[in-house]
């Protein structure tokens, strides 16, 4: 009967002694992750090797604007924001963060980080981006605030068309390459190993930096089976 009760009230008292370290984790998380984001796409950028697929056209919207690239990313954050409305997709506080922070982040790094001269450079420059991409995506989208425009932009489209995940973010992804391409945006070899790796490292920090204990009201960034979840329940 003692054991029986006691196991009754242990996963009971953790959460109400604690749920301070708890939010105070995500939020650590969030943010965290988002400036690590704005640098990761700095790096890239100082790379010369080519961006991910977003910074392709926000660099072209750029060199077009005359717009510092963070500036440009805020705009282009809060512009997919509003294509939210028609798809009935609900921002949460790291969809608002994802638009103010990671713009600001990316601009501070840029203006520290020298261009890299030299390939073997370039090349250390770029995986290190890459690399710090997967980890910050890890962060912000486990502290589950919510996911960023361009990713709710994705999802939501799913949702209402029918169509995969797979190939909405393709069709979504080759689009904006394309265009940033069109307006003078740098294509290299970082962009196709972005495209190529992104993926499986944001889904090893997914997993690794996922917040235990409290899976009431988490956040995923596709309904419907567990499979279509960055996150599951």
């Amino acid at each position: 009967m003692s054991g029986t009760g006691a196991t009754a009230i242990t996963p009971q008292r953790h959460p109400r002694r604690h749920p301070h370290r708890h939010l105070t984790r995500r939020l650590l998380q969030l943010f965290g992750g988002l400036v690590l984001y704005g640098v990761s796409s700095a790096l890239l950028v100082r790379s010369g090797l080519g961006l991910e697929p977003w910074n392709v056209l926000h660099q072209g919207l750029s060199e077009l604007t005359g717009l510092s690239m963070g500036l440009v990313l805020t705009i282009v954050g809060a512009t997919v924001l509003l294509l939210w409305i028609p798809l009935r997709q609900r921002p949460g506080l790291g969809t608002v963060a994802n638009v103010l922070v990671i713009g600001a982040a990316m601009d501070a790094a840029l203006a520290v980080l020298p261009d890299a001269r030299g390939l073997p450079v370039q090349v250390a420059v770029m995986a290190s981006g890459i690399v710090l991409n997967g980890v910050a995506t890890g962060l912000y989208i486990a502290a589950r605030f919510g996911p960023g425009p361009r990713d709710g932009l994705m999802t939501g489209l799913h949702r209402v068309t029918g169509r995969s995940v797979r190939l909405v973010r393709t069709v979504i992804e080759v689009t904006v390459v394309v265009t940033g391409f069109l307006l003078g945006g740098s294509l290299g070899i970082g962009t196709v190993l972005y495209a190529l790796t992104i993926g499986p490292l944001a889904q090893f920090f997914l997993r690794f930096f996922a917040v235990p204990g409290q899976s009431a009201g988490s956040t995923v960034v596709a309904s419907g089976s567990p499979r279509q979840a960055i996150l599951p329940r």
